[in-house]
């Protein structure tokens, strides 16, 4: 469970943005958009594959490009 200790004499907004950031380092807002609709198994397999072919170029990319140099 995630949680921030406010301190006397911090302002709301910035208790806030501490405990938005300590969420988001969890990846806690990224699992609840992953379970908020239910998704097929042959469509996580599809969303995934297509991922790695994404990530893939991109390495094959960055690896071109820095031996061209």
């Amino acid at each position: 469970m995630n949680g921030i200790i406010v301190r006397e004499d911090e302002a709301f907004e910035k208790a806030l943005r501490r405990f938005s950031k300590t969420c988001e380092r969890a990846g806690i807002l990224s699992d609840v958009k992953k379970y908020r609709h239910y998704e097929k198994p042959s469509e996580e397999r599809k969303r995934r594959l297509n991922s790695s072919k994404r990530k893939r170029l991109r390495d094959e990319k960055r690896n071109a490009w820095r031996s061209d140099r």
